[in-house]
Protein backbone atom coordinates (compact mmCIF):
# COMPACT_ATOMS: atom_id res chain seq x y z
CA UNK A 1 0.00 0.00 0.00
CA UNK A 2 1.62 3.18 -0.87
CA UNK A 3 1.12 6.08 1.58
CA UNK A 4 -0.01 9.28 1.23
CA UNK A 5 3.57 10.99 0.89
CA UNK A 6 3.68 8.66 -1.84
CA UNK A 7 0.64 9.80 -3.85
CA UNK A 8 1.53 13.53 -3.26
CA UNK A 9 5.05 12.88 -5.07
CA UNK A 10 4.54 14.08 -9.32
CA UNK A 11 5.18 11.51 -11.33
CA UNK A 12 6.10 14.39 -14.45
CA UNK A 13 7.38 17.21 -14.52
CA UNK A 14 3.76 18.14 -16.25
CA UNK A 15 2.30 17.29 -12.51
CA UNK A 16 5.30 18.83 -10.99
CA UNK A 17 4.56 22.38 -12.34
CA UNK A 18 0.88 22.06 -11.78
CA UNK A 19 1.51 22.12 -8.25
CA UNK A 20 1.91 26.34 -8.58
CA UNK A 21 0.23 29.38 -9.20
CA UNK A 22 -0.19 30.32 -12.39
CA UNK A 23 2.45 32.83 -12.20
CA UNK A 24 4.78 30.16 -11.06
CA UNK A 25 4.28 27.71 -13.96
CA UNK A 26 4.58 30.16 -16.50
CA UNK A 27 8.26 30.11 -15.18
CA UNK A 28 8.64 26.99 -14.89
CA UNK A 29 7.50 25.96 -18.54
CA UNK A 30 9.77 28.87 -19.85
CA UNK A 31 12.66 27.11 -18.21
CA UNK A 32 11.64 23.69 -19.32
CA UNK A 33 11.18 24.54 -23.32
CA UNK A 34 14.34 26.33 -22.91
CA UNK A 35 16.48 23.49 -21.72
CA UNK A 36 14.30 21.10 -24.17
CA UNK A 37 15.39 24.01 -26.94
CA UNK A 38 18.85 23.42 -25.96
CA UNK A 39 19.45 19.44 -25.22
CA UNK A 40 16.12 18.16 -27.76
CA UNK A 41 17.13 14.61 -27.06
CA UNK A 42 17.18 14.49 -23.81
CA UNK A 43 14.54 12.65 -21.20
CA UNK A 44 12.04 14.00 -18.64
CA UNK A 45 11.96 12.52 -15.77
CA UNK A 46 11.72 13.33 -12.08
CA UNK A 47 14.93 12.77 -9.57
CA UNK A 48 15.37 13.65 -6.40
CA UNK A 49 11.32 14.75 -6.63
CA UNK A 50 12.17 17.26 -8.72
CA UNK A 51 11.96 17.69 -12.62
CA UNK A 52 14.80 16.51 -14.19
CA UNK A 53 16.18 15.99 -17.98
CA UNK A 54 18.87 13.38 -18.14
CA UNK A 55 21.11 12.32 -21.56
CA UNK A 56 23.71 10.00 -20.67
CA UNK A 57 23.06 10.69 -16.70
CA UNK A 58 21.41 13.36 -15.13
CA UNK A 59 21.71 16.65 -17.31
CA UNK A 60 20.07 19.45 -14.98
CA UNK A 61 17.46 19.71 -12.35
CA UNK A 62 15.09 22.47 -11.52
CA UNK A 63 12.51 23.29 -9.06
CA UNK A 64 10.37 26.07 -7.61
CA UNK A 65 10.55 27.06 -3.52
CA UNK A 66 8.89 30.08 -2.61
CA UNK A 67 11.52 33.12 -3.31
CA UNK A 68 12.93 31.64 -5.86
CA UNK A 69 13.75 28.75 -8.60
CA UNK A 70 16.59 26.51 -7.68
CA UNK A 71 18.48 25.20 -11.40
CA UNK A 72 21.17 22.05 -10.72
CA UNK A 73 23.48 22.00 -13.55
CA UNK A 74 26.14 20.19 -11.55
CA UNK A 75 29.13 21.64 -10.51
CA UNK A 76 30.77 21.19 -13.55
CA UNK A 77 27.98 23.87 -15.14
CA UNK A 78 28.18 26.17 -12.48
CA UNK A 79 32.32 26.12 -12.76
CA UNK A 80 31.77 27.11 -16.39
CA UNK A 81 29.40 29.93 -16.04
CA UNK A 82 30.20 31.38 -12.67
CA UNK A 83 30.96 34.75 -14.20
CA UNK A 84 27.95 34.83 -15.80
CA UNK A 85 26.42 33.76 -12.72
CA UNK A 86 28.50 35.83 -10.55
CA UNK A 87 25.09 38.00 -9.69
CA UNK A 88 23.09 35.25 -8.19
CA UNK A 89 22.99 33.22 -5.44
CA UNK A 90 25.28 29.68 -6.23
CA UNK A 91 26.22 26.81 -4.26
CA UNK A 92 28.74 23.50 -5.71
CA UNK A 93 26.07 22.55 -8.14
CA UNK A 94 23.12 24.92 -7.86
CA UNK A 95 22.06 28.32 -8.78
CA UNK A 96 19.23 30.41 -7.34
CA UNK A 97 17.01 32.62 -9.52
CA UNK A 98 14.62 34.69 -7.77
CA UNK A 99 11.28 34.55 -8.56
CA UNK A 100 10.61 37.97 -8.56
CA UNK A 101 13.02 38.64 -11.34
CA UNK A 102 13.29 37.58 -15.03
CA UNK A 103 15.02 34.33 -15.30
CA UNK A 104 18.31 34.57 -17.62
CA UNK A 105 16.82 31.96 -20.75
CA UNK A 106 19.30 32.65 -22.51
CA UNK A 107 22.11 31.85 -19.93
CA UNK A 108 20.49 28.93 -18.95
CA UNK A 109 20.14 27.61 -22.60
CA UNK A 110 24.56 27.94 -22.87
CA UNK A 111 24.72 26.04 -19.25
CA UNK A 112 22.52 23.27 -20.54
CA UNK A 113 24.47 23.72 -24.15
CA UNK A 114 27.64 23.23 -22.33
CA UNK A 115 26.09 20.36 -20.13
CA UNK A 116 24.98 18.51 -23.45
CA UNK A 117 28.28 18.14 -24.90
CA UNK A 118 29.74 17.11 -21.80
CA UNK A 119 27.41 14.10 -21.23
CA UNK A 120 27.58 13.22 -24.71
CA UNK A 121 31.34 13.30 -24.85
CA UNK A 122 31.09 11.45 -21.47
CA UNK A 123 29.58 8.20 -23.55
CA UNK A 124 32.60 8.36 -26.19
CA UNK A 125 34.76 7.40 -23.66
CA UNK A 126 32.85 4.64 -22.27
Amino acid sequence: MKDTADALKPKTITEYISNFPEEVQVILEELRASIKKAAPEAEETINYAIPTFTLNGNLVHFAAYKNHIGFYPAPSGIEAFQKELSGYEMAKGSVRFPIDQPIPLALINKIVAFRRKENLEKKKRK
